[in-house]
This record gives structure tokens, C-alpha cells and sequence, in this order.
């Protein structure tokens, strides 16, 4: 799961892109509303959480902007302002969810959680997938294999989820780099290929094939 973070006190951004990296997800952060409107626009993020007052562009005019575009990525908007007014303008925009600052982590991780689970469901995707005897739930971010319990680090479970959601469809190197690692990383691309060896000798060999000059397809027995 990618997610974007258009904030622009800085040491929020990254507390809060420390905080969500840690629970698994592939955070980028930008600290302007063009260039989180811009970001957004080419890039497919699963969710955004923006601030209402942001420099270049304010947060209800990027919402907004990405609504018009056709854009239906979940928004979780942020401000320091309280009211009605400020909540029904940001939803108005077309925001999913809406939270005052000073907030609580703990809850702005669990608004984040349910707009993505709403998006799967809302998407028909289920949170649990099945392969075989391989069960994938992307909501609690655990696998089983029939009654064994597989644990996986938060790569190697972003890693193979980005094979599950498409059994059977092979996945390309960038898309996983894309989608997996942030938009600064430029180490070794050969980073995918070490995270597949990884799976594959915790979940078996036959799981996951190597289409060569292609990328990588999860077979679903």
C-alpha cells in the first residue's frame, strides 16, 4: 500500500511517514499543494493524507482538483482549524474523512485503515485472498499456509501482496519498486529480486515464477 502525505510542517510529515512505514506502508511526503496535487496525479497512491493549509495550494483546492480529474483516491484531510464549517467545506471537496489537529495517532492509523478497507470492499477486492492453501489477509497484513502462520516482514509482505492482488498476471520489477520502495529510493532494482528469493523459501519455491524480461507471476494452484 502507497500512501502520500501532503503536509508542510515538516516535522509532522515525518513523524508521520516514520510511524506508517513502520506499520508496513510505502509513504512519500511532499510539503506543497502543487506539488502534492502534482505528485498525486501521476503516481497511483492508495490513499492521501492532506492538510488544509498547505503553501502554492491549499488542501480543499487539491481535493477538489483531483475529484474534477476523476481522480477517487481515498482523502483523509488534516487541519488545525476547528468547526462545522471547515468539516463540511473538506468533505464537500470530495474528502473520505476529516481530523482536527492536535489528533491522535493511534486514531488517525485507524481512520487510515478503515478508508482503505472501505476501498477494498467498495472496489470488490477482498481483504482476505485465498491461493490454494495460501490465505492472504491484507487487512491484518498476516499469511497463512492452511493452519501454519508464515511470518513475514512489512517488505516481504508489501512484496507478495503485490503479486496476490493479481494471481496468475505477471507483475513487472518497477511495478513492484514502484509500489513497494518510495519514489526516492535508487539503490540496486535487484533489491525485487532478493525479497522474491526470500518468499519463495518461506512460502515455496513453486509459488512464485520468474517470467524472464517480464517479471514475476504468483501461480494460484
Amino acid at each position: 500500500m502507497r500512501l502520500l502525505i501532503v503536509e508542510d510542517e515538516k516535522r509532522l510529515a515525518l513523524s508521520l511517514a516514520k510511524g506508517l512505514t513502520a506499520e508496513g506502508y510505502v509513504v512519500d511526503v511532499v510539503h506543497d499543494g502543487l506539488e502534492g496535487l502534482h505528485r498525486a496525479s501521476e503516481t497511483a497512491y492508495d490513499l492521501v493524507v492532506l492538510d488544509i493549509m498547505l503553501p502554492g495550494m491549499n488542501g480543499y483546492r487539491v481535493c477538489a482538483a483531483l475529484r474534477a480529474a476523476g481522480d477517487e483516491v481515498p482523502i483523509l484531510m488534516l487541519t488545525a482549524k476547528d468547526g462545522e464549517y471547515d468539516e463540511a467545506e473538506g468533505l464537500d471537496t470530495g474528502a473520505d474523512d476529516y481530523l482536527t489537529k492536535p489528533f491522535s495517532y493511534v486514531v488517525l492509523v485507524a481512520r487510515i485503515k478503515a478508508l482503505l478497507r472501505r476501498r477494498r470492499s467498495g472496489a470488490g477486492v477482498a481483504p482476505v485472498l485465498v491461493l490454494g492453501e495460501l490465505r492472504v489477509d491484507t487487512g491484518a497484513r498476516r499469511v497463512h499456509r492452511g493452519e501454519e502462520e508464515i511470518p513475514l516482514t512489512a517488505k516481504e509482505f508489501a512484496v507478495l501482496e503485490q503479486l496476490a492482488v493479481r494471481p496468475g498476471t505477471v507483475v513487472s520489477k518497477a511495478e513492484i519498486l514502484e509500489h513497494v520502495w518510495d519514489f526516492a529510493y535508487d539503490g540496486d532494482p535487484n533489491i525485487v529480486e532478493v525479497y522474491v528469493s526470500t518468499l519463495r523459501r518461506k512460502l515455496g519455491a513453486a509459488l512464485i515464477r520468474t517470467v524472464r524480461g517480464a517479471g514475476y507471476r504468483l501461480e494460484a494452484r
